[in-house]
């Protein structure tokens, strides 16, 4: 049955998941301990994205309930939007639409930057990172990345120098963050690190 709505309503999903043997949620929809619990008939659980930081894997894996995302489903599309929102950022776009609207026409205030030659800097260069990184490169940006997973062979043939976090944090006039949500990854733009960058 689909039920784009039911996510929202977690007394009713608890309610009913019980009769079911699959969900599939977007981010919206929390698959907590206790609706695990309630789908005493669940076998999966897909997630329609790559995240799966909403679905409780530990209570999952201990009822015995096979958790899968889909990481290729909007990766494309991710990284178009990583790119699209690098242009809207040093072009100042929502701020030069917001002083036309008001009737004004501030040519110089908002004459913008280019990406072309800026250093952009990917945290976690997997699946999306890595295709932010080739649309970087063919703006004719530098990349440098920072991934622990990240090998040297694979950041060669990316084309992208890798770097340590410390680096990056330097280094960067921009920065795109394309890690999943774990507890080492939770923070990694903090206060701290936000400091370290160029103003």
């Amino acid at each position: 049955d689909y039920m784009p709505d039911l996510g929202k309503d977690k007394e009713k999903l608890l309610e009913i998941i019980g009769k079911y043997d699959g969900l599939a949620v977007r981010s919206a929809t929390k698959a907590t301990a206790a609706v695990i619990k309630a789908g005493t008939n669940l076998k999966v659980i897909g997630r329609a994205g790559i995240g799966v930081d909403n679905v409780d894997i530990p209570a999952a894996t201990a009822a015995g309930v096979v958790v899968m995302n889909t990481p290729y489903g909007n990766a494309i599309t991710t990284a178009e939007h990583a790119i699209a929102l690098m242009f809207s950022l040093v072009r100042q776009i929502p701020q030069a639409n917001e002083s036309t609207h008001a009737g004004k026409w501030e040519k110089n205030r908002f004459m913008g930057a280019e990406l072309f030659s800026k250093t952009l800097g990917i945290i976690g260069c997997g699946n999306i990172g890595s295709l932010v990184a080739e649309r970087a490169i063919g703006l004719k940006m530098r990349v440098i990345a920072y991934d622990p997973f990240l090998t040297d062979v694979r950041a060669t043939e990316l084309g992208v120098e890798k770097v340590d976090l410390e680096a990056l944090l330097q280094r960067a006039d921009i920065i795109s963050l394309h890690t999943p949500l774990t507890e080492q990854t939770r923070n990694i733009l903090s206060e701290e690190n936000i400091a370290k960058t160029k103003k």
